[in-house]
C-alpha cells in the first residue's frame, strides 16, 4: 500500500499542473492519471487520500503553514471548556488570542484547516471523476466507490458549513489555472448539495466492511450524518425520522464503560459511528495512511503536543503537560458522582500517567489547576500506542460516537415537539453509563438538561463551539465578549485575495 500512496503523491501533483504546457512533464515512474485510474486497487488508493485529508487537521496542510493543532484551536480552545495556559501556551500566542475571541481572517488556522478540507474535497472529485472514464471497474464497484467519494465530499462540505456558514461549493476538478476561484454557496444549496451526497452514500455503501477495510465509511455512518445534518439545519421531522431509524435499527450500542471509549485497544468500537484512523508503530498497518503528512496522532485536542516523557528539569510532565488546560467552569457542570469526570480530566489527588512512568499529579502542573486527561489515562499506556521515542501515539479519534447521535436525537424531539418520553430516554441511557440518576427536569426545562449532558459527555470533543454558535449561547457563555460575526469563522484572507474578488469575506472580518 505504501508504494501506491506515494506514486499517488505524484499523480496528485501532475493533476495541479496538467493544464499547463510548460509543465506538461512525465512523472519519472511513468505513472499518468489516464493509467491510474485504471483497477479497484487504483480506486481505493485515491479513496484512502482523500481519508487522509482527515488526518491532516491534527497535523499539517500542504501549505506548511507551522501549524500547532490549528483546528482544536477553533473547535476548543475557543469554548469555556478550555482555557489557553498562559506559560505553556506562550510560544503560540494565537492559541491565547483564540481564547479571547481575537479572531483574525490573516491568522494560520484558517489558511490551514481551509486548505485541509478542499485539498480532501479536490480529492474525492478526482476519484468520481475519473470512475466516468474508462477502467475495469465492475458495476457493483462504481456503485460503492461513488457513495465512498460523496460520504467523504459530503462530510469535508459540512465541517466548510459549521465553520464558514457560506463556503464554496466544489463539485468538480478545476484545471484551467486562471480560473480556479469559486464563489460562496448559499446555506440552502449547501445543505441540499451535502444531504444529496449523504443519501448517495447511504443507498450505496455496505452496512459494514470486512477486517480488511476497517475504518472505511458505512450506509449506517451516513444514515447518522444525515439526521445530523439535519439537526444543524433545523429540519426536525426529517432529523427525528433518519436518527430514529440508527437508534432502533442501527448496529451501534454505548460502551458500557466510558474509559474504553478511548482506549487504544478498543478503537472501532461498537459506539464508533465515524472514527479517524491512525497509523501505528509501522506507518501502514491501516488503510487511511497516506504519509503525505503524518499518520500519527499527536493529540493535539488534548494539549499536549507531542510529548508525554517526564521533564525533570521543568519539573512537570511533558513540559507543564500541553498548551491548553480544562477550565474551572467545565469542572463546576459535572454533578457529584459522574464517572465520567475522572476520564476527561486530571485533578487534586488522582495519580498522573506517563508511557512509562506514574506519579502523584501536581497541580501547579496547570495555570488552572486541571489537566486533559481523555484518550490520557492510564489505560492508553500500553507500548503500541506510542513511537519508540514519545513523540507520537497511534490512538485513533472517536469523531462521531452513539451518545452523540442519541442526544441529536433527543434535541430533535424535544424541539421538533416529538416524543418527549423517547427524548428521556437518550439522555438517561448516557446518564446511567455515567453513574447518574435519570433526569428530573421537567418537560419544559428538558432541552437545558440536554445541553447540560452533552457538553460533559462529549468535553474535550471537537463539537462544543458549533453547538454554542446554533442554540445561540454566545452572549451566556461570553457575556460582553460575544460578538454577532462569531457565529461564523472568517475565511482565510489568502483565498480572498486569490478569488480576485469572487470569495466574500465573512462580514465583521
Amino acid at each position: 500500500m505504501k508504494t501506491k500512496v506515494l506514486i499517488l503523491v505524484g499523480i496528485f501533483a501532475l493533476t495541479m499542473f496538467s493544464c499547463s504546457d510548460e509543465l506538461d512533464l512525465k512523472p519519472l515512474d511513468s505513472v499518468t492519471i489516464d493509467g491510474f485510474y485504471n483497477t479497484r486497487g487504483d480506486f481505493d488508493g485515491a479513496i484512502f487520500a482523500a481519508y487522509s485529508s482527515i488526518q491532516d487537521f491534527w497535523g499539517t496542510s500542504t501549505e506548511t503553514l507551522s501549524e500547532r493543532g490549528e483546528y482544536w484551536k477553533l473547535s476548543m480552545v475557543i469554548t469555556d471548556d478550555v482555557s489557553a495556559d498562559p506559560v505553556t501556551a506562550a510560544g503560540d500566542q494565537i492559541s491565547i488570542d483564540i481564547d479571547n475571541l481575537q479572531l483574525r481572517a490573516a491568522d494560520v488556522p484558517y489558511a490551514a484547516v481551509y486548505t485541509q478540507i478542499y485539498e480532501g474535497i479536490y480529492r474525492t472529485n478526482l476519484v468520481l471523476e475519473n470512475l466516468e472514464g474508462e477502467n475495469e471497474l465492475s458495476a457493483a464497484d462504481k456503485t460503492v466507490l461513488e457513495a465512498e467519494a460523496k460520504f467523504l465530499r459530503a462530510w469535508f462540505h459540512f465541517q466548510a458549513l459549521k465553520m464558514w456558514g457560506t463556503p464554496p461549493i466544489s463539485d468538480k476538478v478545476l484545471t484551467d489555472i486562471n480560473n480556479l476561484a469559486l464563489p460562496n454557496a448559499t446555506q440552502d444549496a449547501l445543505y441540499t448539495f451535502i444531504l444529496a451526497d449523504f443519501a448517495t452514500a447511504a443507498a450505496g455503501l455496505p452496512d459494514s466492511w470486512d477486517a480488511s477495510n476497517t475504518g472505511r465509511a458505512t450506509a449506517w455512518a451516513a444514515k447518522s450524518f444525515i439526521g445530523k445534518v439535519n439537526v444543524f439545519k433545523e429540519d426536525w421531522p426529517t432529523a427525528i425520522t433518519a436518527l430514529a431509524d440508527v437508534v432502533d435499527n442501527g448496529p451501534y450500542s454505548l460502551v458500557p464503560n466510558y474509559e474504553d471509549v478511548f482506549s487504544f485497544t478498543n478503537e472501532n468500537n461498537s459506539e464508533s459511528i465515524f472514527e479517524v484512523q491512525y497509523g501505528g508503530p509501522q506507518s501502514d498497518d491501516n488503510l487511511w495512511v497516506f504519509d503525505d503528512t503524518h499518520s500519527e496522532n499527536f493529540k493535539a485536542s488534548q494539549g499536549t503536543g507531542r510529548g508525554w516523557y517526564w521533564d525533570a528539569g521543568n519539573g512537570a510532565p511533558g513540559g507543564k503537560l500541553g498548551w491548553w488546560a480544562p477550565t474551572q467552569d467545565l469542572v463546576d457542570s459535572f454533578e457529584d458522582g459522574d464517572t465520567r469526570k475522572q476520564t476527561i480530566l486530571y485533578e487534586d489527588g488522582d495519580m498522573y500517567f506517563t508511557t512509562f512512568t506514574s506519579l502523584p499529579y501536581d497541580t501547579e502542573w496547570s495555570s488552572t489547576n486541571f489537566t486533559l486527561k481523555k484518550y490520557r489515562g492510564e489505560v492508553n499506556t500500553v507500548p503500541g500506542n506510542h513511537a519508540p521515542n514519545q513523540q507520537a501515539d497511534f490512538n485513533n479519534e472517536r469523531w462521531f460516537r452513539f451518545a452523540e447521535l442519541k442526544l441529536l436525537y433527543a434535541e430533535a424531539l424535544i424541539r421538533g415537539s416529538g416524543d418527549l418520553s423517547v427524548a428521556r430516554m437518550q439522555i438517561d441511557d448516557i446518564r446511567t453509563r455515567a453513574g447518574l440518576a435519570a433526569t428530573t427536569a421537567a418537560d419544559g426545562d428538558l432541552l437545558n438538561a440536554m445541553i447540560q449532558e452533552k457538553r460533559v459527555e462529549l468535553a474535550l470533543e471537537p463539537h462544543r463551539w458549533f453547538d454554542i454558535v446554533r442554540w445561540d449561547l454566545g452572549p451566556t457563555v461570553f457575556g460582553g465578549a460575544w460578538e454577532d460575526r462569531f457565529s461564523v469563522f472568517p475565511f482565510p484572507q489568502s483565498e480572498v485575495d486569490r478569488s480576485g474578488g469572487m470569495l466574500d469575506q465573512n462580514t465583521g472580518y
